[in-house]
């Protein structure tokens, strides 16, 4: 029987609400040396934020700490269900050039997988090798001069 999602997954996530601003999901990501927050209403996983969003769509946008999560939420993200095999959600995180994949169960937030979680416990090393890859290659390609 294959592994699934639910057997590596990280259940204790660290969450915001659509009640908190920019200054607080950043001091979360620095409290628990993160950059992925899950943003929920309830239980329910309406998006999440990432610090490369408060970057682009916060900081460089010049909002201030006390600007709303919903301004630079990304709502639109890959999600997998706990019952995915650890095969399918390496091959969903290579194709999409992500790190982390929520894990939602009837539109709730179950957990977390990490690119590192594939690595770590030695389940599709080959798999997680090859999205990291992938994701490192694409993620630092230098620009091109601009003239």
């Amino acid at each position: 029987m294959k592994k699934t999602v639910r057997d590596i997954m990280s259940t204790d996530c660290v969450t915001a609400t659509t009640k908190d601003n920019i200054y607080e999901i950043a001091v979360l990501m620095k409290n628990h040396d993160i950059g992925f927050v899950p943003v929920l209403e309830g239980k329910k996983m309406i998006g999440v934020v990432t610090d490369r969003d408060l970057v682009v769509r916060g900081y460089a946008e010049k909002h201030s700490g006390s600007t709303a999560v919903s301004e630079v939420i990304t709502n639109t993200i890959k999600t997998v269900s706990p019952d995915t095999t650890i095969d399918e959600a390496a091959k969903i995180m290579a194709a999409n050039q992500i790190r982390r994949l929520p894990v939602v169960e009837n539109g709730d937030l179950a957990g977390v997988i990490a690119i590192g979680d594939l690595a770590i416990r030695e389940i599709f090393v080959n798999e997680a090798g090859d999205a990291l890859s992938e994701i490192s290659e694409h993620t630092h390609r230098e620009p091109a001069a601009v003239h």
